[in-house]
């Protein structure tokens, strides 16, 4: 039973059992396993509360009559009382009785619902009752537990468990049926009217219907799981969700869809969502009622409420309700499980819940923002501040479809503005843009033509900006922003000719604005002076130029890190010339042993131990390759796969080559093109910080006499074309700019020394008897932000020892820090990607992926030290040099 549930969710659910069910009118069971035994001795349930009704009355220590005539908020027709007509004990039997309520009554039936709330509350357990359903169109019995203390929030953020409802037992469903369903329901998530909820009907295989005869109806309940049974039939299980995390640790989807809750966090006050146990972790207490009517049953099988059926009262009848405590273990209510084969596989008895998909970690690469191109941006309308008009889209016979400003007699300022209160569009929202991800290299952009100059010709033309509802603003100069090819443009803009301004998001950031949340882009003739002023504006966008990772697998030539691979036929693909837009290609041939092909980067195959993080290509990201089949399998009819793996086959995913963008099945001897969007394969299940095989074949044990060729195999972005992710020399000949050659602790000023020609003027460090650890060190509240460099970066160097510590046993270290040592990283510098140690007078090269150093626990968003040295205390004697070290993609 709902508390709150709408009309529409009512429906919902009955379609989606009707969906489920409606295929010969009754639904039946998908195996034919006898029922379990839940009083079989594998088990460890120990009975801890009942009432068997072998009283004359209701025992008022167990149970509390609800009074009222609310019906739990589903527009029910009764009335709950504490009348002994509505709830009674005969011969070991409750009677919950629902009965027409005499004229005048608030509400046309009275019934009852009794509840054990403070008075038998329970965590975990198995919960089950032997009853007898009441009949007719109208009827509502139900058993259900709710939380003792709502410690997540109103409903139904607390949780609610539905063990068994039922409506309008006998009456007929769409195909003329009796109806004979129960159901098992979980309500959870968002506060109402954003509720959710997951269930499961079931009718008995027989054809027995419930209001028959008496049946027991259970749930066991446990740490992240609980299941319905009927009959101690197994028919539904539902559990947490479990996220899916990558090869960092971030979120990336959801393994199993399950429930959810949504509450506000103490301590913050944030409104957070849970995947975790809440809210089924909590004490709940138990409920039974029976309603007339309401929002679900009289919207399904015969509609309404029969009057008839309640003439003589409709009853509930319960034998008794018993509790069990799991004696294995108490805590959790793990180890009693009494389960089914099937009873865990989507296609059978577990549900799959309505819990939301976790957001996709940040990808490090900023999202641009269009406002206007041609086509209307629903969440950032056009806008007249104060004039009372409503700018329009005209025509322009250049640029097409364009807005229209217009200004009359009253002061005004113009543009576009994203604050809830102008949303007038029902597909829009209120969404301020955080353009700080890119306001080092973004800007604000446009196009403008003024059709008519104000009748103040001399009126100065401003560009303003604004962010967190007026918090922060800029005003600048239209003209400052001015980039078309008139180098001689005036103060103001030239009547009748489309011109293009652009101002930097970091020049708006050190005038004052804070660019994470801009809602606000106005132009405009200075206030009071712009009557008579129209102009138009398009290409209105908040955007920089993207930074997109890219991996080339095959184009031309083989990655060689990336080679080509026969997994199990024993073959060696080989590199063909085909015509000449394709070139060079890779070629595959498939004889008598099953096998797959394609490319793969792990080392034992040859592979660069170079997995490709496409984390930054969630959101509009492609994996895309050519194929042309040379000869196609004996087995023509043999469906083409494409299979792409990440992280050592920790997640895989496998595709038919027509479920492709493109959506076709190859045909012989022709070039075809295939594209698969990264975010596909992520919602199925791929994780894509870590891809390191990509395979097309026929389907396996198919493929002989195969022979096909790819090219352009790669992953990228369409807006990819961008400059890369800057790096930092740290010290090349000098030390960069606010960073220096850094003695910790010994006391000694390094030098700047000439060495080689190949190296020329490097840093040179001596360790004296002092411990200490030397390196590089930047000035102050200097950082620098290595973020964007995360999937391709590394920091590196290169070294030469002069003269070993007199210790000639101490271990060589490499240590980095970030944001003034609140996250440090130590290793060996065998730990490098060359793991070689110094050799006396010899130049090496000593590489650390940024990746690692992440994992390791680094925060690579504020590094601010690089040091290298023998253990501390073991280096005295040590005099080394150091050049070309540098944070940079690689």
């Amino acid at each position: 039973m709902t508390k709150k549930a709408t009309q529409l969710t009512r429906i919902a659910a009955a379609l989606s059992v009707t969906t489920l069910f409606g295929c010969g009118g009754g639904a039946t069971t998908s195996t034919d396993i006898d029922s379990v035994d839940v009083s079989a001795p594998v088990s460890d349930w120990q009975l801890v509360w009942s009432d068997e009704f072998d009283d004359t009355g209701i025992d008022d220590n167990k149970w509390t009559h609800e009074v009222n005539c609310d019906g739990g908020g589903n527009n029910e027709a009764q009335c709950y009382t504490d009348s002994e007509e509505n709830a009674f004990v005969s011969d070991g039997v409750l009677n919950i009785v629902a009965l027409p309520a005499e004229e005048g009554a608030a509400k046309p039936y009275t019934s009852a619902r009794l509840i054990t709330q403070y008075k038998a509350d329970f965590k975990y357990g198995r919960f089950e009752i032997r009853a007898k359903l009441p009949e007719g169109q109208g009827s509502w019995p139900a058993f259900w537990m709710m939380p003792t203390d709502s410690v997540y929030g109103g409903w139904p953020r607390s949780g609610e468990i539905d063990i068994m409802e039922a409506v309008n037992l006998k009456a007929a469903d769409a195909d003329g049926n009796p109806e004979a369903h129960i159901y098992g329901t979980l309500h959870y998530g968002q506060e109402w009217p954003n509720n959710d909820s997951s269930g499961q009907a079931y009718s008995l295989p027989d054809g027995s219907n419930p209001a028959d005869d008496f049946h027991t109806y259970a749930i066991e309940w446990q740490e992240g799981e609980i299941r319905w049974y009927m009959d101690d039939y197994l028919y539904a299980t539902q559990r947490r969700s479990e996220v899916r995390y990558n090869s960092n640790g971030e979120a990336t989807g959801l393994s199993h869809r399950g429930w959810y809750t949504e509450y506000f966090e103490q301590g913050t006050g944030e409104l957070v969502t849970h995947w975790d146990n809440a809210p089924y972790d909590q004490e709940f207490y138990m409920i039974l009622n029976l309603a007339v009517g309401g929002s679900w049953p009289e919207a399904v099988n015969e509609t309404g409420i029969d009057p008839e059926a309640f003439t003589n009262g409709q009853s509930f009848e319960i034998d008794y309700v018993r509790v069990y405590e799991c004696g294995s273990d108490p805590e959790t209510g793990a180890g009693c499980e009494t389960i089914r084969p099937g009873y865990d596989s989507l296609d059978d008895a577990l549900v799959e819940g309505a819990a939301p998909i976790p957001s996709a970690p940040s990808t490090g690469v900023a999202v641009n923002l269009t406002i206007f191109d041609g086509t209307t941006n629903p969440d950032w309308p056009a806008w007249d501040c104060c004039g009372g008009t409503t700018p329009a889209i005209v025509e322009d016979s250049e640029e097409g479809d364009v807005y229209e400003f217009s200004i009359g007699a009253e002061p005004t300022v113009m543009g576009f503005i994203s604050r809830e209160l102008f949303i007038t569009d029902p597909e829009g929202e209120a969404s301020p843009f955080d353009a700080s991800p890119m306001e080092e290299n973004g800007s604000v952009k446009f196009d403008l033509k003024m059709v008519s100059s104000p009748a103040d010709a001399s009126a100065a033309w401003l560009f303003k900006i604004e962010s967190g509802e007026g918090t922060t603003a800029v005003e600048l100069p239209l003209m400052d922003g001015y980039v078309g090819p008139n180098a001689d443009a005036g103060a103001t803009p030239e009547q009748g000719v489309w011109e293009s301004y652009e101002f930097p998001l970091s020049a708006l950031a050190e005038a004052g604005l804070d660019t994470s949340a801009i809602d606000v882009i106005m132009v405009f003739p200075a206030w009071g002076a712009g009557e008579g002023a129209v102009y138009r504006m398009t290409n209105i966008e908040i955007s920089q130029e993207s930074a997109y990772p890219e991996l080339v697998i095959f184009e031309d030539e083989m990655n060689a890190d990336w080679p080509m691979w026969d997994c199990c036929g024993g073959s060696t693909p080989t590199e063909e010339i085909d015509n000449e837009e394709h070139g060079v290609t890779a070629e595959f041939r498939i004889g008598a042993e099953p096998t797959v092909m394609g490319f793969i980067t792990r080392p034992v195959s040859g592979g660069g131990d170079t997995p490709f993080d496409a984390s930054a290509l969630a959101d509009g990201g492609l994996l895309q390759f050519d194929m042309r089949v040379v000869s196609m399998p004996n087995d023509a009819s043999a469906a083409w796969l494409f299979k792409v793996e990440s992280n050592d086959a920790s997640s895989a995913v496998e595709l038919s080559l027509s479920d492709s963008v493109e959506g076709q099945s190859p045909v012989a001897g022709e070039w075809q093109t295939y594209t698969f969007p990264i975010a596909d394969l992520q919602a199925a299940g791929l994780d894509i910080s870590a891809i390191d095989v990509l395979m097309v074949f026929p389907a396996w044990g198919s493929g002989e006499g195969a022979v096909y060729r790819l090219d352009n195999v790669k992953l990228y972005h369409p807006d990819g074309d961008a400059t890369a992710a800057e790096g930092l020399t740290v010290f090349a000949d000098t030390a960069a700019d606010q960073w220096s050659i850094w003695d910790c602790c010994g006391g000694s000023t390094p030098t700047e020394e000439v060495d080689d020609a190949d190296h020329g003027t490097v840093a040179e460090f001596r360790i004296g008897a002092t411990p200490t650890v030397m390196g590089f060190l930047a000035d102050d509240d200097v950082y620098f932000d290595a973020s964007a460099l995360l999937s391709t970066g590394a920091v590196s160097f290169d070294l030469k020892v002069s003269a070993m510590p007199n210790d000639t046993s101490a271990p060589w270290l490499f240590k980095i820090e970030s944001g003034d040592a609140a996250t440090a990283v130590e290793l060996g510098l065998a730990d490098s990607l060359e793991g070689v140690d110094p050799v006396l007078g010899e130049w090496q090269t000593y590489t650390f992926p940024l990746q690692t150093l992440y994992d390791a626990g680094l925060d690579i968003s504020a590094i601010d030290v690089i040091m290298v040295f023998p253990a501390w205390g073991a280096g005295e004697g040590a005099v080394y040099r150091m050049d070309n070290v540098e944070i940079a993609a690689q």
